[in-house]
Formats: structure tokens, sequence, C-alpha cells
């Protein structure tokens, strides 16, 4: 299918950047998204016009109540759900940390948690900070030479004592794809609740919480397009049972009683705007989506901004995987560069780990940040997987994110760059750097 790259790179103003002559190649969408000028001008235009907080009866605080009523329709129509099960937060982790220790209230020691050693801290740290409490964690294993799950060891480990499953439904490291509708099979089979951490996928991938069944998602929609704003899913029969931590000022109903204190109302209103942006690639790709065999048959059924938004992820996406296999394939063949992830065929996303030989990842990526090409190094807060992987001594790994705005020429670029950065030096070079042999 033909995506239209110039089409969606003329919305980025940040693409138009340059350092010392070269031009930027954003390469850390993982981290966190490049956004359009649709959304600056939402951001812009809340604080210009409608700046207020919210529940009030002048014309400010109104508009505010209909900007943030807008922006819950648009993350349900994202998210595949009711606006009601859509509640805004500072970020991921924070939301988290509030759903942790809500649900912890009705837990009784020796009860269990299952998390996994793939997750970011996200969705491992608010369950760790539960075992003071007198929880049980139980951690599945990732095997680190595929970087995936083990599934045997995950379905033994959910049990009869299992009442949460905290499960990431892609790597943000390595890009690995989890299985998460086996995650729910297994919960459910036990009457477990299920938190899935969508952060790192939503770029990547349709969400339809009702389809996966789940009962808690969390994403963070600066990782899609927007300014920094956590959003969590709560079903609506799931969400009725939380008694969150509150104040006595706070509204008892869902989706508000997860919402403490004053909302990030300008970045949710961006958080709206990108959606809408998603939508509009949808809008300008549905033909040649629904006239793709594989793809077209997945718009069946969907109707309004939830078919558009539908058709922007999954024409992006059939953008982002060849790129993505090309640069996997590509620093294959670079002696001396080890690539990470799950293997050949596995569902992965757009997101390509790799180490250089020789060289520490803070290195490479200061090197390659010389030449505007911008990549992340570390663990990227999935400490655990980056454990397992043997690298935290070696400064963990670097990472290369695609994006939609991202082209065939600045994966080609980083290639070349990669390439010389990792060839050996010329032997002149080496034997002038050789120590001089002592004594005899």
């Amino acid at each position: 299918m033909k995506f239209d790259v110039p089409y969606v790179r003329r919305q980025f103003p940040a693409l138009e950047r340059t350092v010392d002559g070269h031009v930027a190649a954003y390469f850390d969408s993982p981290g966190g998204t490049q956004v359009p000028q649709r959304v600056v001008d939402a951001v812009s235009d809340y604080l210009l016009c409608h700046n207020s907080n919210s529940h009030g009866f002048f014309a400010t605080t109104i508009e505010t109540d209909h900007i943030l009523a807008d922006a819950r329709d648009a993350l349900a129509d994202f998210l595949g759900c009711d606006w009601d099960e859509v509640a805004f937060g500072a970020n991921t982790t924070t939301l988290n940390f509030l759903l942790a220790h809500s649900l912890v209230r009705d837990l009784r020691e020796g009860d269990e948690i299952v998390l996994t050693e793939i997750d970011h801290e996200a969705n491992r740290g608010p369950w760790i900070s539960l075992q003071d409490r007198g929880v049980v964690l139980r951690e599945v294993p990732v095997d680190p030479a595929t970087c995936t799950l083990d599934w045997d060891a995950f379905a033994e480990l959910v049990s009869e004592r299992t009442r949460i499953v905290a499960c990431v439904w892609a790597s943000n490291a390595v890009g690995t794809i989890n299985d998460v509708a086996r995650v729910v099979e297994l919960a459910r089979s036990v009457g477990a609740v299920t938190v899935i951490d969508a952060v790192h996928y939503a770029l990547h991938g349709v969400i339809d919480v009702g389809a996966l069944g789940c009962d808690f998602l969390l994403c963070s929609a600066y990782k899609f397009f927007a300014p920094h704003v956590g959003v969590l899913y709560a079903r609506r029969e799931a969400a009725e049972l939380v008694r969150p931590l509150r104040l006595r000022t706070q509204l008892r109903e869902t989706p508000f009683k997860f919402e403490t204190g004053t909302l990030n109302h300008e970045g949710i209103a961006g958080a709206a705007a990108a959606v809408d942006f998603i939508a509009d690639l949808g809008r300008h790709h549905q033909r040649r989506v629904a006239a793709d065999p594989e793809l077209g048959p997945r718009l069946e059924g969907l109707e309004g901004r939830r078919r558009q938004i539908v058709a922007g992820m999954l024409a992006a996406e059939a953008h982002e995987q060849p790129l993505a296999r090309r640069l996997i394939e590509g620093l294959r063949d670079i002696s001396g560069v080890t690539v990470y992830g799950p293997p050949d065929g596995h569902p992965r996303t757009s997101t390509v780990a790799f180490t250089v030989q020789g060289m520490r990842p803070e290195e490479v990526c200061r090197r390659l940040g010389d030449q505007g090409l911008f990549l992340w190094d570390g663990h990227f807060y999935a400490i655990r997987l980056v454990e397992r992987l043997g690298l935290m001594d070696e400064g963990g790994l670097v990472r290369a994110g695609l994006a939609p705005y991202t082209t065939a020429a600045e994966v080609e670029r980083l290639l070349d760059t990669v390439r010389r950065l990792a060839a050996p030096p010329p032997v002149d070079a080496r034997r002038r750097a050789a120590p001089r042999a002592t004594g005899g």
C-alpha cells in the first residue's frame, strides 16, 4: 500500500530542524513522538481562548467542559470504548500507581499478582510496591535469546490465588508484541483483573479494548503525537468495583473518580487533536487501505471517526513495517552490530534495538546525534529486560524507533552512519594506537 509520507511530513514543523547542517532525523519516537501543527494549535487555542478550571457558569469554564468532553469522545474512539470509560492523568506511571494502591484495598495478605520480565517499570513498579502490604508477586520470565515471554511459565504462574495480571502489550525496548488476548484469557480463567500497558503499542497497532476484554489499559498520549497526558481505560463493570484513593471533594462517578486534582486541560485538548490527526491519516489513505486485501477486511463494520482512526493506524504500520525490516536486515549485515528483539515472523513494532561492539550505547547515540540522527540509549525503563539481556553494565541498548514521518532515505542514512561507526580503524591507525612492547 502506497503511503503518502510527504503529506505527513508537511504537518510536522520539527522536521525542518537541522544540526550542524544535517537535517534532523527523529528515530526517538518510542520516547515520545513529534507533534503535528494541529496539536500545537489546539494547545495554543485552549490557553489563549478557553483557559479556565472546570464546572463553572461562565464562558471559558463552560468551553473547558466541552473541550474535555470532546477529548473523552476522541480517546474513546481511539481505544474502542465509551466516553465514561476514559480517565486522564499526568502519565501512565502516575495513573498505574493510583490504580495499584486502590486495588490493594480489596486484596488480602497472600493474594498474588502476576507480572512479567519484559514489562516497562510503569507496569511493574506500582505492583512491586504492594509487597509491603503482604501481596505476593509472581514474575513471568523472558527468554533473553528471543526477547519473548515463556508462555508455559505464564500459564503455570496464574492460579486460583492470582488476583491481578499485569502485562505490556508491546516492549518499548525491543519491539516484541505480546499476545495480550492470551493474557486476558488466562486471567479470566481464574477471575483475575487484567492491567495492560499499551504505552508503546498505541503508536503501532489498533487498540480495541472491547474486543480484547481487558479490565484496565493504560497509555500515554505523548507517544502518539500529543502532549504529556496519561490515559486510563477502565472497563465500566470493573471500574465500579474499585475504591480509588480520592479526596472527599472528588466526584464519585467513573471515570472522574480516577482523576485527581485539576487536569492538564491544554494537554488533553492536544490529545484530542492528535487523535484527529490519526483520523485524518485514515481519511487520506482510506481508499488505499480498503482496497488492500489484508488491511481492508479490518475496516468492515466500522463507521465514523473510529473507522478513520483504524484506517490511519493500519496505513501507518503498513508504511513502517517494511522500513523496520530493512533497518533490521541492514544492521545485521554490519560486522560488530548485534540486533535484539523477537525472531523473524514474530509480531513486533517498528522499534529496533541494537549494540555496536566496542562502543557504549551512549557514545553511539552521541556520535549519531552529532550527525542529526536522534536515537535513545539505555534501558528505557524496561530495566528488568535489559538486566536479563546482561547489558546493564555495558550501558544497555541503542534504540531506533520509526514513525509515520520516517522515510526510507532516513533509514539508509542511519545504516550508513552506523556502518562507519562500526568499521575498524585503518591498519596504520591501529598500529599507531597499539601499545609498545617492553622487556624482552
